[in-house]
């Protein structure tokens, strides 16, 4: 299994996660899902929150056309062979009581959730493609989502398969993407501390 390099403490399920998009076309079967958006249920959020909600669709079922035509052509052209298609939305109103004010964490909150729902899919030998390559309009109106709601980003879950089945051009990045260092990304101090890389 293609894996990035990784401090030695750190877990290996969080280097063993990567974005593929050789997909094998193989259903994910209902009880799988529920693992993995109950893990992602189970992320942190302001006030308890939970701003974010999943609407899916397995492959072949009623409404995969529907999902996939969301996508832009692209992304669409390897997300069709995944098991599952599913778009992340996060309420942007905090509702408490009689009283409704702007959540400044929605996004913050729905990312925690992406991220475990990504994690339990590699722990179930699975494997979570986000990705913002959608028609954001499209996918307001035809999944009736709220104003109040912001579309965060599309997911392919599925299990992979040989990127033999990629176009040529795609095929050589079908590995595990690199990581800047953390020295590049973390300061001691305030912003005015940051060092540009040349």
């Amino acid at each position: 299994m293609e894996t990035r390099n990784a401090h030695s403490r750190i877990l290996p399920l969080f280097a063993e996660r990567w974005s593929p998009r050789a997909f094998d076309g193989s259903a994910v079967p209902e009880d799988d899902l529920d693992v993995i958006l109950e893990a992602a249920a189970l992320a942190p959020s302001a006030f308890n929150y939970q701003p974010w909600r999943f609407l899916y669709s397995h492959r072949d079922d009623a409404n995969w056309e529907l999902f996939l035509s969301l996508l832009v052509p692209f992304n669409a052209s390897w997300g069709k062979e995944a098991g599952v298609l599913l778009f992340i939305v996060s309420d942007s109103v905090m509702q408490q009581g009689e009283e409704a004010n702007p959540s400044h964490s929605h996004s913050f909150d729905a990312g925690a959730a992406w991220a475990q729902m990504a994690l339990q899919a590699t722990a179930l030998g699975y494997h979570a493609h986000g990705m913002t390559g959608i028609d954001f309009d499209r996918t307001r109106t035809q999944l009736s989502v709220p104003d109040s709601f912001r579309i965060e980003a599309a997911v392919a879950i599925g299990r992979r398969a040989s990127p033999d089945i990629l176009p040529e051009g795609l095929r050589a990045r079908e590995v595990p993407s690199g990581r800047k260092p953390v020295s590049a990304l973390a300061y001691a101090g305030s912003f005015a501390s940051l060092q540009r890389e040349v």
